[in-house]
């Protein structure tokens, strides 16, 4: 192959169980009779000269393969991302892991990472320095992150003009982005998880203790919360309904209703969140973790400029249940409230209604 370097970078041949041969401007880099173990064989180029490759490949399993692939040197890549950004309107930042990364029992061991593990959240410093050199350039930027968990990103929510969290998307995916991004589509999608804003706000995967663990238990800020979204519009959070005293083991009808205050048409996530009694949110002792809500509840309501629309939730007993130190699972008596709105409590607009309970009834675990 005859390939042109147009910056300096550095070329990996790595192989399978096929026999493979690799020359270099003449000159033998890899010979590999395919034993089975992988070769891996690195390559500088301080020029950008064109070079002569030759690659032989005996290929023999039908799942076999080589593949020749190449590593820039983060300065160089940096180097070419800021200036393509000062030659741009705004500057859009793909960033974030990889499955190669992360997933159960893997064997790798790069920074923030320990057999697929995460051992640091954190976007991987060389992303990080990308993002802040782009910015740098006094473009808008967006930010869009592709994992498949949350990364702690406290920089990128200070200093970019918009982040999506985009997951691992599908062939489509790029469409969806540009879609979005372009005013197109009206983006009404919702976290599953909580980000947390550093790495020391989670406690270690070894500690199977719930205190801090996930949205029901963490009392610090999070940098994004369980339930999070954006929208293009606004929806606006009328009173919501219920009765007031109910016997446990009854269901509970809760209606709200909210309008789109802007502009666009949209789609709101209405999200309902159950608060416990006070007693009832220490499952144990005071070293326990405290329950501080839970999702009930949710469902999704597209809406026009300008109109209003209702939404009813009807929760079971065990939505409605709590579960004590021992394990037991029951309705218990005391005085709830229940937030319903575009997010947690605290963090998106929304109402609340109170309601009591009186008796008490066992459930199945």
């Amino acid at each position: 192959h005859l390939l042109r370097i147009d910056i300096p970078r550095c070329w990996d041949a790595c192989t399978g169980h096929d026999a493979v041969r690799l020359w270099i401007d003449g000159k033998p880099v890899i010979t590999d009779g395919g034993d089975g173990k992988s070769v891996e064989a690195r390559h500088v180029f301080t020029d950008t000269a064109p070079h002569d490759f030759r690659l032989e490949l005996a290929h023999t399993g039908e799942d076999e393969g080589i593949r020749l692939t190449w590593v820039a040197p983060a300065e160089a890549q940096r180097a070419r991302a800021v200036a393509a950004a000062q030659g741009a309107d705004a500057v859009v930042a793909f960033v974030g892991l990889s499955p190669a990364v992360e997933g159960e029992a893997l064997q790798i061991e790069v920074p923030g990472f320990s057999g697929g593990d995460r051992t640091d959240i954190a976007l991987p410093a060389a992303q990080q320095a990308l993002l802040e050199a782009v910015k740098a350039s006094g473009k808008p930027l967006v930010v869009v992150l592709l994992s498949g968990s949350a990364v702690a990103m406290e920089w990128a929510k200070t200093h970019a003009d918009a982040v999506i969290a985009a997951w691992y998307p599908g062939e489509a995916g790029g469409t969806a982005i540009a879609e979005m991004l372009d005013g197109s589509v009206n983006p009404s999608g919702r976290l599953p998880v909580t980000f947390y804003a550093r790495t020391r706000d989670l406690p270690a995967f070894v500690d199977y203790n719930m205190r801090e663990r996930t949205y029901r238990y963490f009392s610090g800020t999070p940098l994004w919360g369980f339930g999070h979204g954006r929208s293009y519009t606004r929806f606006d959070y009328g009173a919501v309904t219920a009765l007031a005293a109910i016997r446990a083991g009854e269901p509970l009808t809760v209606t709200a209703r909210l309008t789109n205050a802007g502009d666009r048409a949209g789609e709101e996530v209405v999200q309902a969140y159950l608060i416990a009694p006070d007693s009832l949110n220490r499952i144990g002792s005071f070293n326990d973790p405290v329950l501080r809500h839970s999702l009930v509840g949710f469902q999704r309501i597209a809406l026009q400029p300008g109109k209003s629309g209702e939404v009813r939730f009807t929760l079971d007993p065990r939505a409605l249940s709590t579960v004590d130190v021992a394990g037991d699972r029951a309705v218990r008596a005391g005085a709830y409230r229940l937030f319903v709105g575009g997010g947690q409590p605290g963090m998106a607009a929304g109402q609340e209604v109170r309601f009591t309970i009186a008796g008490e009834q066992g459930l199945p675990k």
